[in-house]
């Protein structure tokens, strides 16, 4: 018997849900962010000073919150642990990728990079996949990093 028949569940199809997960957690906070940049500018075009709105004070807060909710329900259900190692990294690092991928590929980047982080990620949470899966992650950091600050 090989190991991977001694697995109680299939890997594939948990980090599958953690890549859709991901990928709508990323769409979701481009629109939430999309919408507050229209929301701020019409609020504040007569303004020729900083002008600050509720709705920008409070997005990053929503946005960490509604991702680490989100992503902590997510991967009980689809039991992927350990969940406390897995979570804070996915959603603090995530900007940078996600603000690269919006650059340069505008809502197909951002849901592409937001489904391969999230499940890359996730894979890492499997001793066997563990030093692919974030040497992957790492890459793409570095690469997001690169291009866009380079």
């Amino acid at each position: 018997m090989t190991a991977r028949n001694t697995e109680p569940h299939p890997v594939l199809p948990r980090v599958l849900g953690a890549v859709l997960t991901g990928a709508a957690l990323a769409v979701g906070a481009r629109s939430y962010h999309s919408w507050i940049d229209h929301h701020n500018d019409r609020s504040c075009q007569s303004d020729d000073m900083v002008c600050i709105t509720w709705w920008g004070v409070t997005a990053v807060p929503l946005l960490l919150v509604t991702s680490a909710i989100v992503l902590a329900v997510v991967y009980k259900r689809l039991d992927i642990r350990p969940r406390a190692v897995i979570v804070p990294p996915t959603i603090l690092l995530a900007p940078v990728p996600l603000v690269a991928a919006d650059t340069i590929g505008d809502w197909w980047g951002v849901t592409l990079i937001g489904g391969l982080w999230t499940g890359l990620l996730a894979l890492g949470a499997w001793n066997r996949h563990r030093i692919p899966a974030l040497t992957a992650s790492a890459a793409i950091l570095l690469a997001a990093m690169v291009s866009y600050y380079g």
